[in-house]
């Protein structure tokens, strides 16, 4: 659909937001001939990703795993060291590449694209076709008719309601990323991927990190991950205490004070990373007919519709998987219906990285999952010291497992935790999406030496024992 050809004025689409969903939709919008307006109320364009989320936190987790090789790598006649970390600097160098980042995939393309306005300040419905925009300080309030909307105002951290908390100086991820010096004891509250990630990364760059969880670490994963994740950080002298909340939390004398049942805990920083609720509470969208759960998040169909005719909602205000990858797919796929298609987004192979070290990567169902699905299922999990490359690199933490149809043998997903795991983790997908058997992984041709080679060699477990093959036995 090109309402831009002949006579007819172009399909107007305003887009609330401007991250990674927003801008994947506009420009697929204009390509498909429509007008659109970008209506931000942040200082930033980007949205989470590029300012505050995916990029500063994985150059400080790479940041963190070279110190600690420093000190902690596996080859002899190498000398080990304790690292000497210049915080400023860090962060002068991950700040500086956020920046160029941000220019280079959002500014200088919006520049380059006079289709699209971008409209500052804050959006809120006065029906279902007309946004009200109010400048950032309050005093202008325009309106906007737009044949289509869309709807991709992000997340934000969710902070729990525990006695005392608000009153408090705590980090989100945000001021995290950006704290100018290292505490010499971080408190962390959370489990999940971002109390995970950013645990160990202060950890190996010198700080002393307590971490507690509400049920335990990545609790949503095959237990055997967060098990042998647990583990792993104790190894590295993270204290982790699962099951365990603050029942009430203070700042005294400089400190955070949390007291939990039977013991008081001290630190000089305290990181929330408790989850990220739906940035929906100030759009006004019942003005819109427009149904949300009960996160706040909206709800939408296959087609990213959401109750309202003609407003669609992309990225993590939505009821999606929060994944930076899935807002674009999920954007784009808004556009293409916006102007005239019937695009589905497809999540049933939604492949999933955790970037701590090793890392942890999933694809597909879990056994608890495949058997709370009614299904008879076999599967394996192979030790890291029987993949030839993990032995090559002195680093057999970890495992990879097959959850497979025990009948068929159809492959129904793969669990992960092994360094270079978001790599290994795209090879299941395919053949996830292939509908492949653990028979026919296994008798795939992967290159030696590689981690993704731990693939065939879980698949061939179903049927022999892969510790008496050769190197490269196929």
């Amino acid at each position: 659909m090109n309402r831009s050809c002949g006579s007819s004025p172009a399909l107007h689409i305003v887009i609330i937001g401007s991250g990674s969903a927003a801008f994947a939709a506009a420009l697929q919008a204009v390509e498909r001939g429509a007008r659109v307006t970008l209506i931000e109320g942040d200082e930033r364009i980007g949205g989470t990703c590029v300012n505050v989320g995916c990029v500063p936190s994985k150059i400080m987790i790479r940041a963190a795993e070279i110190a600690h090789l420093q000190a902690h790598h596996p080859f002899a006649g190498i000398s080990r060291h304790e690292p000497r970390v210049g915080r400023a600097s860090l962060l002068a160098q991950q700040q500086a590449r956020v920046d160029a980042l941000r220019k280079a995939k959002y500014e200088d393309i919006l520049a380059g694209r006079p289709e699209i306005t971008l409209l500052r300040g804050w959006a809120r419905f006065h029906d279902a076709r007309t946004i009200e925009v109010t400048d950032a300080d309050g005093s202008v309030t325009r309106r906007l008719d737009a044949d289509r909307v869309l709807i991709a105002t992000g997340a934000s951290p969710a902070i729990p309601d525990i006695p005392g908390l608000a009153q408090t100086p705590y980090w989100t991820s945000t001021q995290a990323l950006t704290a100018a010096e290292l505490p010499r004891h971080l408190l962390v509250l959370g489990g999940s991927v971002v109390a995970v990630e950013l645990a160990q990364a202060f950890r190996r760059l010198g700080s002393e990190v307590t971490l507690l969880a509400r049920s335990t670490l990545l609790s949503r994963e095959d237990p055997l991950i967060g098990k042998t994740l647990q583990t792993l950080f104790e190894t590295e002298g993270i204290r982790v205490l699962n099951h365990t909340v603050p029942e009430a939390i203070a700042r005294e004398h400089g400190r955070f004070v949390l007291h939990i049942p039977g013991e008081t805990l001290y630190g000089d920083r305290l990181l929330v990373a408790t989850g990220r609720r739906p940035n929906t509470l100030t759009l006004g969208l019942e003005a819109a007919g427009i149904d949300v759960d009960g996160r706040g998040a909206i709800v939408v169909d296959e087609h990213l519709r959401t109750s309202a005719p003609h407003v669609y909602a992309a990225g993590d205000c939505a009821r999606l998987p929060q994944y930076v990858y899935v807002a674009a797919a999920a954007g784009t796929r808004a556009a293409l219906n916006m102007t005239g298609g019937e695009a589905r987004l497809d999540l049933s192979i939604l492949p999933a990285v955790v970037f701590t070290d090793p890392q942890v990567a999933t694809v597909g169902l879990s056994e608890t999952q495949a058997r709370k699905r009614g299904l008879e299922v076999a599967c394996r999990t192979l030790a890291l010291e029987n993949v030839p490359r993990a032995q090559a690199n002195f680093d057999a933490r970890g495992f990879i497992k097959l959850v497979a149809e025990k009948d068929s043998g159809r492959l129904l997903g793969c669990q992960v935790l092994a360094g270079g795991g978001g790599e290994i983790i795209q090879a299941a997908a395919l053949a996830l999406r292939a509908g492949m058997t653990v028979s026919e992984l296994g008798e795939q041709l992967f290159p030696y030496l590689t981690m993704a080679e731990g693939l065939k060699l879980c698949a061939q477990t179903f049927t022999r024992d892969v510790s008496r093959l050769s190197c490269c036995a196929g």
